[in-house]
């Protein structure tokens, strides 16, 4: 039985399936919205709610606490600034999954995870110019 056991495993060892997180939540708060795997939009949910939590609060300790579970400075100033400011209104439910159907390659049940009254603008922002080709020589 399985009483009192939360969380899914996701088939990864702990350390693997930390760093997942971690750097699905540091995605998130980049992009504003990432496409992944149902499972893990289920799991990832609750991580970026609590970490939205702590920098409602702000404080040193609370920033401290968000730095130790997202590991990436220019998302951590982000979280602190804007979506804190962005949500300081609302009590929860920072994040919405959408069900966007069924993976082709291996019929994986896919997911759009996004923030509640996201910025448009913020979607795909590190993709950068594209190159052409004779960029590509010069490079």
């Amino acid at each position: 039985m399985r009483h009192k056991i939360s969380g899914r495993k996701l088939q990864r060892k702990t350390g693997h399936r930390n760093a997942l997180l971690r750097n699905m939540a540091a995605a998130l708060i980049k992009h504003e919205q990432i496409k992944t795997t149902t499972p893990k939009a289920r799991e990832l949910r609750p991580y970026v709610e609590k970490l939205i939590t702590l920098a409602k609060r702000g404080g040193l300790s609370n920033r401290r606490l968000a730095h130790s579970r997202l590991l990436d400075d220019a998302q951590l100033a982000k979280l602190f600034d804007v979506l804190a400011a962005r949500y300081s209104d609302r009590e929860g439910g920072y994040t919405r999954i959408i069900k966007a159907g069924i993976r082709a390659s291996d019929s994986a049940p896919v997911a759009i995870i996004e923030l509640v009254d996201r910025d448009v603008e913020a979607k795909g922002q590190d993709s950068g110019p594209v190159m052409n080709e004779d960029e590509y020589e010069d490079a």
